[in-house]
């Protein structure tokens, strides 16, 4: 999951002098567009890279490799300074950190129960609802209803085709997405460059380590389980930071959050690929709706947003976050 695995690159991620951009030269030439697909796709492909190691690691395992992981190498990149932040600075980048696991952890318990493509599906109607909210515009309203009418789908009219639970996790990983949105811009105005993200990371890491170890145990110092709890690290936290990072240099805020939207179509796929996770009619429509309604949402948000002047990282960002 984005967390973060997230639907906008937070601004602590997104300076110029930001978190990771080694080799930016021969990322770059992808193009923005292409760099922001990559960064979809390593992201959504390291969610099912991760369902691919529950087995072997648990959910609750695999989330604390992720961050643990995660953790270590923003920190190894960034240094970011302990001195000189105030105790505001450190209770909303402590929350922060809490916010990301808690987001993960929900989005992993999910994708334990459900296919990988619905899970991302109801989890993205969470920066969906803050964008809505925020906006307070009329065409909203049709957003939201084009949303509700693909959850609608999705369930089969009661979720009687998904695991109960399992759609649980996952809309509560949405409404941690959206808390993630708000702690992400205001720890992003607090530390410079990503030194914030990378101490919220370590925050997370060290809160879900104890969880991770109650389910697995030593398993998790399997040399096996290690190196692939490192790839969905490097896949779902550190590689789509870097793409997103060098994209945002280059493209609109606007066009990036449209293709952000897509997430839902590149997870649909990796289930389909790597898990064997088909579709039915119904839930592809399902998708396609939630997809169309974010779309139209982040549209919305940005044309309000224009009126001000305020160039945002992304639309999902402008959502009322100043304050």
């Amino acid at each position: 999951m984005t967390t973060p695995d997230t639907a906008t690159t937070p601004p602590s991620a997104t300076t110029d002098t930001g978190a990771p951009a080694t080799g930016a030269g021969r990322l770059g030439s992808l193009g923005p567009v292409g760099l922001v697909f990559a960064g979809g796709i390593s992201v959504q492909f390291g969610g099912a890279l991760a369902v691919m190691l529950m087995p072997r690691a648990g959910a609750l395992g695999v989330v604390a490799l992720r961050l643990l992981v995660a953790a270590a190498v923003l920190l190894l990149v960034c240094r970011p300074r302990l001195r000189g932040h105030s105790r505001t600075d450190w209770g909303t980048v402590v929350v922060f950190g809490i916010t990301m696991a808690a987001m993960n952890g929900l989005f992993y318990q999910a994708v334990a129960r459900i296919p990988l493509g619905p899970a991302v599906t109801l989890e993205v109607l969470g920066p969906l609802a803050l964008s809505v909210l925020a906006s307070r515009r009329a065409i909203n309203v049709v957003w939201a209803a084009l949303a509700l009418a693909g959850v609608f789908l999705l369930g089969g009219g009661g979720f009687s085709g998904l695991d109960p639970m399992g759609a649980a996790f996952a809309l509560g990983a949405g409404a941690m997405w959206a808390a993630y949105i708000i702690f992400s811009a205001r720890t992003g105005r607090r530390f410079p460059q990503a030194d914030g993200l990378a101490l919220a990371m370590a925050v997370g890491a060290v809160l879900f380590l104890p969880l991770g170890i109650a389910e697995s145990g030593t398993k998790l110092l399997d040399p096996v389980t290690l190196g692939l709890g490192a790839a969905v690290a490097l896949l779902s936290s550190v590689l789509p930071y870097t793409l997103e990072l060098l994209a945002l240099r280059r493209l609109p805020a606007s066009t990036f959050a449209i293709l952000m939207s897509l997430e839902p179509a590149i997870a649909a796929t990796a289930g389909f690929l790597l898990l064997d996770q088909a579709l039915t009619a119904m839930e592809a429509a399902a998708i396609a709706l939630v997809i169309v309604a974010s779309m139209g949402a982040v549209r919305t948000q940005v044309g309000r947003g224009r009126g001000g002047g305020r160039r945002k990282t992304a639309a999902l960002e402008g959502a009322g976050l100043e304050g």
